[in-house]
């Protein structure tokens, strides 16, 4: 196989993404082999291919890639998630552009519609995954709307609603009012707001004086359906509050005043407006004290008929003109600046309305108690470690989920209304009226039946993914389920630990009784260098298709992976994707430099390169076991700078020195063969985290059957490391740098031999590798430094290059001397800060302790620069 001067990786990535899908490499059974299961975090069928999914996608596919080639029945289980919210909204937007409402049209008409934008855009994502080189199992793509998919979402209610862990009430609830959506508590960003606090007057009924009570609100909008005030039992400054009534501002209305210890007696002035349809703390209230409820809002967050003067009127709006209306009637006390936290919708980013609404809820208490053991108890684990505070703090507090929603594009609530009231739950609506005629004794048909317009929450299909995606809910014995589950792996980010991991352990234990996964690795999110996270609106995020244009996938999976230890922010800059792309160029040129040897069967392998082949094959086998040590512990970037430094550094800058032939003349078989071998286990373990280029080398190395990959090889194995000859190496490697030191300081060609003189007890069995890449005529003992030589210490081992023939004796003790003057007048300065007593008292321990070794390390330096100079004045 002939390999281009250049890597192309367009050329490259597109032949082995193909080899591999015509060849079924990603595609798993179940067999014999130990199991190794990854479920993808479904993207949104809506969405195209960003930074974050890069990040997350990419190192899936190296814990994939690697556990396939450790022999285990790797399977990757690729799919989509249908996204209610932002699925509608985004047909709706395009309806809208075409001047066609949603209310205009029947919900057949508008599912009609959705699934058009499903089929158009839900398969995007997933082709650009393949170009980012994802080995996903694609005959197993899922989507959380399909057959197998939607049967189990109505069989896991119907189920959950028989156990009496399903019920239906009138709740307060966070109200989207962009979406027209109820949403979970999980679904609120509470973000911090400078608005302003209102002090309403509240004038107290019947009073002569005209006496009236102060409010302090940041809502003077919602007055119209406030129903009480309530007081601190004990605030002495409002005592005389106690049983009256007041009038709200004007609207004219009387409220009575009641007395809870939930008042802050410090806020504002001690008063509380209570207003139980829009505040979920003063529906608790309302509740307590059977306090009528007045709901003043339409779903689109205008008022309705409730609303007074302002009916019709947008909210914010609202608050607008209702501060210039109190004002008008002498009823607005003051303003002030305030800043809190307001509720705002990770979809839609609206503000949330706290609404009283019908709404379905599940029970959690039960389902959270298996789950919160699970992560306590090492049974699943956490990486990195710190998630399981933030996990269990949520799980002891957790509330029930609100899991209805007022949308037409997701999973129809099984739920059918009977005419005379009250519901029956089923699968089908045959099945409903089955159930229909047992429960009612008057005549009824199937068309009386109405089913509930609402659909479930999106996270309800997703929280059963590792177990739906092998059909486990509808058939809980067959033998993928069996086989696959539970997965090994999961990597998501920590943003969904409650929407997402925590459910889905939940239903692992609710449904399988045992946990949906092992391991869950948490990722950062992707800023970019001014620590701001990636984002469309504020287009700092690369175009992740682009990148992989320009500097290829390998090239950005590697610059992504260098920089994003497990669970902190990736600090992304596009020159770690350059980084990327110069290692390929670096792999790719030393495999032409290898394979454009020529080789000699009569040459016996030298010395030089048996120690190095020995040297290299411990290094390897170090590092593997570091490697290994590293995947145990998730900490893919450190495993991955590993790799990098032992194919740059070992192999290429050392090794590939230490064997290389002379120009134009060949090498030995023995050591082109070893050289091969050691290529070949390179290739592999880099082919989880660059898997086109090593593919393509790996092709290369030598004549390949058909089908046959990298992919499905196995990882190198350990072998037993000589530590004595690798830190004999390190040693080795000192010395050579000293050599090169001298010679680049000294300006001395490479071409120039140069005799290197020892003084010590040097082990000279290396000397054939030292003389090799530093280009040496011999490396002999001597007894002293010989007059105009230059030297280094290694150790306690002095070495030293005769220069006498090669050096202006006169420049350089010139530049010794002028060396000499700078390092004692610095030593001057350390030491006269190190007399200061007032210095070594207060300053940290460590910072004296530096100023020490500074000291030390100068009269060292002194020392060998008089040595030297002495020795060339001789």
């Amino acid at each position: 196989m002939e390999i281009a001067s250049k890597y192309n990786p367009a050329e490259v990535e597109e032949k082995w993404y193909k080899y591999w899908m015509d060849n079924k490499l990603f595609h798993s059974e179940p067999d014999s082999r130990e199991p190794y299961t990854i479920v993808i975090p479904p993207p949104n069928v809506t969405g195209v291919l960003h930074m974050g999914h890069m990040l997350n996608n990419t190192i899936q596919d190296v814990l994939v890639r690697r556990a396939r080639m450790q022999g285990k029945n790797a399977c990757w289980v690729p799919g989509t998630d249908h996204a209610s919210i932002a699925t509608e909204a985004k047909v709706v937007n395009r309806l809208a552009a075409q001047g066609i409402k949603k209310n205009e049209l029947s919900r057949e008409e508008f599912l009609n519609h959705a699934w058009d934008w499903t089929h158009e855009h839900g398969g995007i994502i997933l082709e650009q995954l393949k170009k980012l080189g994802a080995s996903c199992d694609w005959d197993r793509t899922a989507f959380t709307m399909d057959e197998i998919r939607s049967e189990s979402v109505l069989k896991v209610f119907c189920d959950l609603h028989d156990k009496g862990l399903i019920y239906r009430g009138v709740r307060m609830v966070n109200w989207d009012p962009k979406a027209l959506t109820a949403l979970s508590d999980e679904e609120v960003i509470h973000k911090e707001v400078t608005g302003k606090l209102y002090y309403l007057r509240y004038k107290i009924e019947g009073d002569p004086d005209g006496a009236y009570a102060v409010v302090a609100t940041t809502r003077p909008e919602t007055i119209m359906g406030d129903t009480a005030m309530c007081i601190h039992p004990d605030d002495p400054k409002n005592t005389h509050l106690k049983g009256k009534k007041v009038i709200v501002p004007l609207v004219g209305r009387a409220i009575p005043v009641i007395e809870d210890d939930y008042v802050d007696i410090e806020f504002g002035t001690g008063c509380l407006k209570v207003t139980p349809a829009h505040d979920v703390n003063d529906y608790m209230l309302g509740e307590k004290y059977n306090l009528p409820s007045i709901d003043i809002f339409n779903q689109d967050g205008t008022l309705n008929e409730n609303g007074d003067r302002y009916v019709g009127m947008d909210r914010f709006e609202v608050r607008r003109q209702i501060e210039k209306d109190l004002e008008e009637a002498g009823l607005l006390e003051k303003m002030e600046p305030y800043t809190n936290k307001v509720g705002f919708s990770e979809r839609t980013d609206a503000i949330i309305e706290p609404k009283l609404s019908m709404q379905w809820f599940l029970k959690m208490d039960d389902l959270a108690r298996p789950a919160l053991e699970a992560v306590e108890d090492g049974t699943i684990r956490f990486y990195p470690e710190k998630y399981k505070n933030t996990y269990r703090h949520w799980m002891e507090n957790i509330k029930d989920w609100c899991i209805s929603r007022q949308l037409w594009w997701g999973h129809r609530i099984p739920a059918y209304f009977l005419p005379q009231g009250g519901y029956v739950v089923a699968m089908s609506r045959e099945e409903a009226f089955e159930k229909a005629l047992e429960k009612v004794d008057y005549p009824l048909s199937i068309d009386d039946l109405k089913q509930d317009e609402d659909v479930l929450d999106t996270w309800f299909s997703s929280w059963l993914w590792p177990i739906s995606v092998f059909d486990g809910i509808n058939h809980p014995d067959n033998k993928e389920i069996a086989y696959y589950y539970p997965t090994s792996d999961l990597v998501t980010a920590p943003e969904i630990i409650f929407f997402w991991v925590a459910r889905m352990i939940m239903a692992g234990y609710e449904y399988r009784k045992e946990p949906c996964f092992r391991n869950v690795y948490f990722t950062g999110i992707v800023r970019d260098k001014l620590g701001r996270k990636m984002s469309k609106s504020l287009g700092n995020s690369p175009d992740p298709i682009e990148l992989m244009e320009k500097y290829g996938a390998d090239g950005v999976r590697m610059g992504m992976l260098l920089t994003s230890p497990a669970g902190n922010d990736l600090p992304f800059d596009e020159s770690v994707c350059e980084q990327g792309r110069n290692f390929n160029n670096k792999i790719w040129n030393a495999f032409r430099l290898i394979k454009g040897w020529e080789t000699d069967d009569t040459i016996p392998q030298p010395e030089t390169a048996k120690i190095a082949a020995e040297w290299f094959r411990s290094k390897l086998s170090e590092t593997i076991a570091e490697l290994d040590d590293l995947f145990s512990k998730y900490r893919l970037s450190e495993a991955l700078m590993l790799l990098y430094k032992l194919f740059w550094d070992e192999f290429s800058a050392w090794y590939l020195e230490m064997i290389k032939p002379a120009y134009q003349q060949p090498i030995d078989t023995e050591t082109y063969k070893i050289t091969l071998s050691y290529f070949d286990a390179l290739m592999r373990l880099l082919h989880p985290f660059m898997p086109f280029i090593t593919e393509e080398l790996w092709q290369a190395l030598c004549d390949r059957k058909a089908g046959e990959s990298i992919m499905t090889s196995l990882q190198p194995k350990q072998t037993p490391a000589d530590k004595e000859l690798l830190n004999d190496f390190e040693t080795l490697k000192e010395v050579v740098a000293g050599v090169r030191t001298i010679r680049l300081e000294k300006n001395i060609p490479n071409k120039d031999e140069l005799e290197l003189q020892v003084i010590g007890q040097h082990n000279h069995q290396y000397n054939s590798v030292i003389s090799k890449i530093c280009r040496l005529s011999s490396v002999i003992s001597v007894s002293e430094k010989q007059p105009g030589a230059s030297g280094f210490l290694v150790g306690t081992i002095e070495y030293s290059i005769p220069l006498a023939d090669k050096m202006d004796v006169e420049a350089e003790l010139q530049k010794l001397k002028v060396e000499l003057t700078y390092t004692e007048g610095f030593l001057q300065s350390v030491l006269k800060k190190l007399g200061n007593e007032r210095f070594v008292q207060n300053a940290k321990p460590e910072i004296v302790e530096g100023e020490r070794k500074k000291q030390a390390d100068a009269e060292s330096k002194i020392a060998l620069l008089k040595e030297n100079i002495a020795v060339l004045e001789k």
